[in-house]
């Protein structure tokens, strides 16, 4: 075989074998050589198109997965879906839209105070990773999503996160969320 196969059969291979989606630089690594990993990465993933098993990219790392439409297929039980709680899933909007935050400006734009428990929660799904400390007073935790929240929401980045006007048009916003984003804009009107 002629040496470009050579090299698709080793990305193929070190995809494979990964524990976790690798990024470009941790392929290139693997193979020695650092030119044309992103031309074999399109390459395969074409290859793999319309297959049980394809090539995706999140964020920046690549990784094999199952087709979509054949998860039905592995699933030899019914998992018991855990539901997050509102505050759960309002941490995890305040973070992936805000990040790095602290828990402080969590509280601040929810209105209330977390409980240590829902940001435990979203550590343990693999969403939410600490993210350093802020350089401030008493140097607060800050906190971030992580590539496994990208991969579970189906996104490539935090780019992808649907705007207001997005939220509004799938009926995602709670009547109480419109009347006060109305009066809000209503109070800027007015200050003008």
């Amino acid at each position: 075989m002629n040496p470009p196969d050579d090299d698709l059969r080793a990305v193929e291979a070190i995809l494979f074998a990964a524990e976790q989606p690798l990024s470009i630089d941790d392929i290139a690594a693997h193979l020695g050589r650092g030119e044309g990993v992103r031309a074999l990465l399109d390459r395969l993933s074409q290859e793999y198109a319309g297959r049980g098993v394809q090539l995706v990219r999140r964020g920046d790392r690549w990784h094999f997965e199952t087709a979509p439409d054949l998860a039905h297929v592995l699933r030899r039980d019914r998992e018991d879906s855990r539901r997050l709680s509102r505050a759960g899933v309002e941490t995890l909007a305040i973070i992936a839209y805000h990040e790095p935050v602290t828990r402080a400006e969590i509280e601040a734009i929810r209105g209330v105070q977390i409980s240590k428990g829902t940001l435990d929660v979203l550590m343990e799904a693999g969403w939410v990773r600490p993210a350093g400390r802020r350089e401030a007073p008493g140097r607060p935790l800050t906190y971030a999503t992580t590539p496994g929240f990208l991969d579970h929401f189906g996104l490539d980045s935090r780019r992808d996160l649907p705007g207001i006007d997005d939220l509004r048009a799938a009926g995602l916003l709670d009547p109480v969320d419109l009347a006060l984003m109305n009066s809000e804009v209503e109070s800027a009107d007015d200050s003008d």
